[in-house]
């Protein structure tokens, strides 16, 4: 870090047209509809394999966020591992709707020039009647889940940053919410499909998330565990009996800390 330079650098959008969402997917949304920010980092702090932590604080700060500027009960919101921020919705296909996703990069891994960025699109004053209709069945708005609530963009950045500074402290103090991360989980005890790099998918049920790695933990039919890192998947999908929910379907992205230098990624 060069000596009087700022390690966090704040960009926000009012409007995306041509967003990039993980594995080159799109992310757009019409003016005054989302909050779109990217931060930068300098994460020396932080050893390669704890850099999916980065992703994990903005996710957390951004819930807390929401639920204040929405006016929501404190933990209404949930975290769709990796790092999706979505809703529980009854009439939904498996059960939710997805608000905000999150979307990581890192260069220089382990190096005293270690850089990180990481963007969040969270859909705030956006009223059904203006959702993309492909994305309709998937998504939502924090407009829409406090029944019209307007949502003020401006009072929501405040609150993430309010809310982001003290777990950023603690990071580079060593410390992370393990516990706050577990308990806005919403992946841990169901049914998910899990579809791998090679075009194979295969069920499985999620029994839960490790805080040390930000694997995902999946339990097999023959009842083996094992633990699954971003960098090995390409969807994690919530599944119900008749139908399967993408998470990334409203094209918002999934977390991916991910080295560009070409190294292994760094993923949660």
């Amino acid at each position: 870090m060069i000596e009087g330079t700022p390690e966090v650098c704040l960009a926000v959008a009012d409007e995306q047209t041509a967003g990039r969402g993980r594995s080159g997917r799109s992310w757009v949304a019409p003016a005054g509809a989302a909050l779109l920010l990217s931060l930068g980092f300098k994460p020396t702090y932080l050893e390669p394999d704890r850099l999916w932590r980065l992703g994990a604080v903005v996710a957390m700060a951004m819930a807390d966020a929401a639920e204040e500027a929405a006016g929501l009960p404190i933990g209404m919101l949930k975290l769709k591992w990796p790092n999706d921020i979505v809703v529980e919705a009854p009439e939904a296909a498996a059960g939710v709707h997805k608000v905000a996703g999150v979307l990581g990069e890192s260069e220089g891994a382990g190096t005293a020039d270690a850089r990180a960025v990481v963007g969040i699109g969270v859909n705030a004053d956006w009223p059904r009647d203006r959702f993309p209709a492909e994305l309709a069945d998937a998504m939502t708005s924090l407009h829409e889940v406090s029944r019209g609530r307007p949502i003020d963009s401006d009072a929501l950045l405040d609150e993430f940053l309010l809310r982001l500074e003290p777990r950023l402290l603690a990071l580079r103090d060593g410390h992370f919410d393990v516990a706050g991360w577990h308990s806005r989980q919403i992946t841990t005890g169901r049914a998910v499909r899990i579809d791998l790099p090679d075009g194979l998918a295969h069920g499985s049920m999620a029994v839960g998330v490790d805080g040390a790695t930000g694997a995902l933990l999946v339990e097999d039919g023959d009842g083996v565990e094992r633990e699954l890192l971003v960098g090995e998947v390409t969807h994690v999908r919530l599944v119900s009996a008749s139908r399967e929910v993408d998470g990334d379907a409203d094209g918002s992205a999934d977390t991916l800390i991910a080295d560009r230098a070409g190294g292994p990624g760094v993923t949660h």
